[in-house]
């Protein structure tokens, strides 16, 4: 059994059909997806990191509701931009909640490194790239989720303060939209996180690298902005990050939505296939 955990396997090994009869054979996708599942959910960390997100995207929400409100009310001059006030509160949190939703991605693979929980999880499913679909799904799947109530939540507690200037719900491009964008948006940030962990397969490692993209490039690019025309190539690049890309989307009446969209999901399928070309040629 030694042996057979720690030897080197192959391409060709990882993703071959399983021979008849054996062990493996019944352990349909379903089932690895429900055990990911479990695994994920009986960990505090992860009930941590979602109560986390969750709380943060209401409180900032709130927040930002009733400084839009006040600004509405004494600066009569700009109320233009004020037409999709209620549902900008409702998503402008994810510039905040993208960080937790990117460590909790990182988290949910780099604790099996830690803890040699995943050689017991290729010995069960020794497909690979089956494994590491079942986390994606999984992952995506409590973010969307989270994301969902936390947004449920936020409009009903920011409804009050809008009053009748709340979300036109008549208006999908102005409600429903941004607001299911939202939720590819943290579904993305946390592949992303899940990506460099499964990269780089250590906790520290793959938060530092995921923060790095969601947050710290974004400064940088802007930076350069004081550079001038010699410059603007940098501040250009800036715009296909994913945050810059989560923004486009979310925010109502943006124009050049497809680049938008190939950008958010660009970095977090590169950051997969890259860990899972790792994953199929590195021992556990």
């Amino acid at each position: 059994m030694t042996t057979a955990l720690n030897s080197d396997p192959t391409p060709a090994a990882t993703d071959r059909p399983l021979p008849a009869g054996s062990r493996s054979e019944h352990l349909t996708f379903g089932r690895v997806l429900r055990s990911e599942l479990i695994k994920l959910t009986t960990l505090r960390s992860t009930w941590w990191s979602l109560g986390i997100t969750a709380l943060l995207a209401v409180g900032i929400s709130l927040m930002i509701a009733s400084a839009l409100e006040s600004s509405r009310a004494s600066a009569a001059e700009v109320g233009a931009t004020f037409d999709y006030a209620a549902v900008t509160a409702i998503v402008a949190p994810m510039q905040f909640t993208m960080l937790v939703a990117g460590i909790f991605g990182a988290m949910a693979i780099t604790g099996e490194y830690s803890t040699g929980m995943i050689r017991s999880t290729l010995t069960a499913e020794p497909r690979r790239s089956t494994v590491l679909i079942a986390k994606a799904v999984t992952v995506a799947a409590l973010l969307i989720a989270t994301t969902v109530v936390s947004s449920l939540v936020a409009i009903l507690v920011t409804a009050p303060i809008f009053g009748d200037s709340g979300i036109d719900w008549s208006d999908p491009a102005g409600s429903t939209i941004p607001l299911l964008y939202s939720l590819l948006a943290m579904a993305s940030f946390g592949l992303l996180g899940l990506g460099f962990g499964f990269i780089v397969r250590n906790g520290a490692g793959a938060i530092a690298a995921t923060v790095g993209v969601l947050f710290v490039l974004p400064i940088v690019t802007n930076m350069f902005v004081m550079g001038g025309e010699a410059w603007q190539w940098v501040v250009d690049l800036g715009k296909y990050l994913p945050m810059s890309a989560a923004q486009v989307l979310t925010t109502p009446g943006s124009e050049d939505i497809g680049t938008a969209i190939v950008s958010l999901l660009a970095w977090p399928v590169a950051a997969l296939v890259g860990g899972w070309l790792i994953l199929r040629t590195r021992d556990a």
